[in-house]
């Protein structure tokens, strides 16, 4: 299962690669999206490394360095459908609407196995979730409801720590991580990045483009 359809703290059955391409992806091709990426936050590097050394003894997985460590928020469109007009206003108004929301702190601390990821979950969720109904409300302004892509019922904020490479049962990913009591990670979370990445190398790799401050008082 999905991680946005699994319970608070269940793990999926089974398992899947997670590097099936998807419509639209293929090599060489770039995508523009709104993530929150994690510059100089060592207490997430330190959790997120304890769940990546105890899947030493699991099945291989793609391990994400904590360059690449990232929490998926909303996408906007691939690069090649995009006009630089169109993406100069979305980072306007997205810089008006983040700009009056606050800083969040988030805490991770338990890992769920899910059908194509190992991730950690945010919690609390809702003021993540404030954060990309902001920069949905900034694309629906500028190319209008019916063209912001993705379901917003179906988004539940994580940074991943691994991808799955391979089909087949959750349990020895679940007896890896359930292994290990780490403790949690806060972070806060000051910006949200409108990055360009691509997927060419089983990794998600970006470049910068816009990085929008929150400024609003707690």
């Amino acid at each position: 299962m999905a991680f946005a359809d699994l319970a608070p703290g269940q793990h999926a059955d089974h398992v899947r690669d997670h590097w099936w391409w998807r419509p639209g992806w293929r090599v060489g091709r770039r995508f523009y999206a709104f993530h929150v990426t994690f510059d100089d936050q060592p207490e997430l590097y330190r959790l997120a490394d304890s769940y990546r050394s105890a899947l030493g003894v699991a099945p291989p997985v793609t391990l994400i360095p904590d360059r690449w460590l990232h929490l998926t928020m909303q996408g906007i469109g691939f690069t090649d459908e995009t006009s630089n007009d169109a993406l100069a206003r979305i980072i306007e108004e997205a810089g008006r609407q983040l700009g009056e929301l606050p800083a969040v702190d988030v805490e991770f601390h338990e890992v769920v196995i899910a059908d194509e990821a190992i991730v950690m979950p945010a919690m609390p969720a809702e003021p993540i979730q404030q954060l990309r109904a902001a920069t949905r409300t900034a694309i629906a302004c500028v190319v209008g409801d019916d063209h912001v892509p993705e379901d917003p019922r179906r988004y539940r904020p994580h940074v991943s720590v691994a991808y799955l490479t391979a089909d087949g049962p959750a349990e020895p990913y679940i007896r890896a991580v359930e292994a290990i009591k780490p403790n949690s990670a806060t972070v806060r979370i000051s910006h949200v990045d409108l990055i360009e990445m691509h997927r060419d190398r089983r990794m998600y790799e970006w470049s910068m483009v816009a990085r929008l401050n929150l400024h609003g008082r707690s």
